[in-house]
């Protein structure tokens, strides 16, 4: 029997992919969590096999708790909406399992829970042609400095934080503009997020 945790903030959802699951023989789901946090608690406590995560929860999003998984002996998929080269990027080194849309249809999510279980991977094949397809074209310090804006620091604090002048930052962040072709910090932001660049 293949033991389940599901991770997931939407109600209804966890709730079908429960009962989904349950419908399958040789699968049992024994626990349910609303959010990454939840998640990391009840894989301690039971020891399944397998845990399927969103990513965007709240408290701990999924990615966040992949990573403290990396080294646990339960198997992560990745269960969400979001096609986003970062986001793939990010689960591909926390070493997830797997890395489903929800759009796929359910008996693609079972055969894919047994397939992990025989020690393969198995990513969305949309997410494959977007990993080699587009690459974040901020340098790491170009990133950190948008992060920061992110974060809600003005000019001078970003300067402090990272001991560069705020003229240099001035320049970063004319840069950064350029190179995402968005005309402020707001779009910017944005861009980022939709990208699933920000670490």
């Amino acid at each position: 029997m293949i033991r389940i945790v599901i991770a997931e903030d939407q109600r209804m959802v966890l709730g079908a992919l429960g009962s989904l699951l349950n419908l399958e023989e040789d699968m049992e789901v024994i626990g349910k969590a609303n959010n990454g946090e939840e998640a990391l608690k009840l894989i301690q406590q039971l020891q399944p096999d397998i845990c399927i995560m969103d990513i965007e929860m709240p408290i701990k999003s999924g990615l966040d708790a992949a990573e403290e998984l990396k080294d646990n002996p339960c198997k992560v998929i990745i269960l969400t909406t979001f096609a986003r080269s970062g986001y793939f990027e990010r689960a591909r080194k926390a070493g997830v399992n797997g890395y489903l849309l929800k759009d796929s249809p359910s008996e693609e999510l079972a055969n894919s829970i047994r397939i992990i279980m025989d020690g393969r991977r198995i990513y969305a094949p949309e997410l494959v042609d977007m990993a080699f397809e587009e690459e974040n074209p901020l340098t790491e310090r170009e990133s950190q400095v948008l992060e920061l804006i992110a974060d809600g620091k003005n000019t001078k604090e970003i300067a402090n934080e990272l001991f560069i002048t705020t003229g240099t930052v001035r320049n970063y962040i004319s840069v950064i503009l350029e190179k995402l072709q968005v005309g402020n910090r707001i779009e910017a932001i944005s861009r980022f997020k939709e990208k699933g660049w920000f670490k």
